[in-house]
């Protein structure tokens, strides 16, 4: 007589006949069933935080890259001596020739396109209210290539009116409590030059256009001015403080360090946007890591449940496995048919967690905004976080990994119970029946 293929047919149907344990044996059942549902608990977990863990930094990148320079390239600081007085005075670096320089950095392959910015600090003041600004100016033609202050979508206003006033964040406005039309004064320490030296200077700007980049600090601290005023105002007549460089493929913009050091010439440094968030996305990173390790614990317990099922219905199935193998089942026949007891139960768990935590990573904006309106906006603090959202990426590779975890787990917790199945002997099993 031929012995029957392994993971026959036959071993499939007395397999899921143990699991559906009849009311005598109803602890299996229970068993069966807690099992599962840890299975799928964990899994649904694991798959939603994955998915909400890669949004964030999804989002976080886009709001960075959506304001922001991909690299910056500046003149480094000079030191100049004072003969008479031996004093050592440092001058910060300003880019004279910048029109040039943008022209030969966009040069360089892979570039996408250069803006010369001047730059400076002032205090905004408005209403009796006051607040700390960034003040950036840049022509209004590089102004609108920026997609997250340019979204007409997200902003209050039109560019066309740039030229005319000053672009301010949303947070900026909601602090002065103004709107389009309206006029802030900003105040400049280094300010006009007398006789008696370096007075601030004061000068009132009209709103034309109010922008929200997707980002607290961004949103609440940063004005764009047109650049001819900007120089004026910031005493950098015919200079600018940067030249802002933009590649095709932001996360490989260390690439371009080089060659756009050898395209700026002497005394050009770069400063990336990674450099600035660098560490802030490494931490990203290892807490994904460690929430994937701290998960992945949850699954096991889930799985273990598994062998404590299994075990449980071996005691029970006792004087079956003994007819079963006086009948001339192998051994081998009967580790299979209770290794596929455990293993209906992992990949059904399996399926219903990546269902769940695909409908919860699908739904977690909707779910965080009723948390919001439920605590008072006490769930999700913008200024802490710096995003405005709570934002999942579903991402195949993550449900990959968590799919592939539970049903290993599962498979490996049942192998224990299933051997002390196989090895069961007969004899004993029917010695008492």
């Amino acid at each position: 007589m031929a012995t029957p293929r392994p993971f026959s047919r036959y071993e499939f149907t007395i397999a899921w006949r143990y699991l559906r344990a009849r009311r005598a044996e109803g602890g299996v059942s229970v068993m069966t069933w807690i099992s599962l549902i840890g299975i799928a608990l964990g899994v649904m977990a694991l798959i939603a935080t994955l998915a909400v863990r890669a949004g964030f930094r999804a989002e976080f990148v886009d709001t960075i890259l959506g304001a922001n320079a991909h690299t910056t390239v500046y003149m480094a600081p000079q030191r100049i001596s004072n003969e008479f007085t031996e004093d050592v005075y440092v001058v910060p670096g300003r880019i004279a020739d910048y029109d040039a320089m943008a022209a030969a950095l966009a040069q360089v392959p892979g570039v996408i396109r250069t803006a010369p910015v001047v730059r400076g600090q002032v205090m905004a003041t408005a209403n009796d209210s006051s607040n700390v600004a960034e003040v950036f100016g840049i022509s209004l033609d590089d102004l609108k290539e920026m997609p997250r202050i340019a979204d007409a979508a997200t902003s209050v206003g039109s560019l066309e009116d740039f030229d005319r006033g000053i672009a301010i964040g949303s947070g900026i406005a909601r602090e002065l409590a103004v709107g389009l039309g309206d006029k802030i004064r900003l105040i400049a320490p280094e300010g006009a030059r007398t006789a008696i030296g370096t007075t601030p200077r004061v000068k009132a700007y009209e709103v034309t256009y109010i922008f929200s980049a997707g980002r607290y600090d961004i949103d609440r601290t940063r004005i764009y001015m047109p650049m001819a005023e900007a120089q004026s105002y910031f005493n950098r007549e015919g200079v600018a403080d940067e030249i802002e460089v933009f590649v095709t493929d932001p996360e490989k913009v260390d690439d371009w360090t080089l060659p756009l050091l050898a395209a700026a010439g002497e005394g050009a440094q770069v400063w990336n946007w990674r450099d600035s968030s660098g560490s802030f996305l490494a931490a990203l990173d290892m807490e994904d890591d460690v929430m994937f390790v701290i998960l992945s614990v949850l699954v096991l317990i889930a799985s273990m449940n598994i062998t404590s099922g299994l075990i449980m219905l071996v005691k029970n199935k006792g004087r079956d496995i003994g007819i079963l193998r006086t009948m001339g089942l192998t051994e081998g026949a009967v580790l299979r048919v209770f290794f596929l007891c455990g293993a209906f139960t992992g990949v059904i768990g399996t399926i219903a967690g990546v269902i769940l935590g695909v409908l919860l990573a699908l739904n977690v904006d909707s779910i965080m905004a009723a948390l919001n309106a439920l605590t008072g906006g006490g769930a999700w603090q913008p200024e802490v976080r710096g995003i405005y959202r709570l934002p999942a990426e579903l991402r195949a590779w993550d449900i990959f990994r968590a799919v592939a975890l539970s049903l290993f787990l599962s498979f490996v917790v049942t192998i224990f119970p299933a051997r002390r199945a196989a090895r069961m002997n007969p004899v004993e099993a029917l010695r008492y029946e």
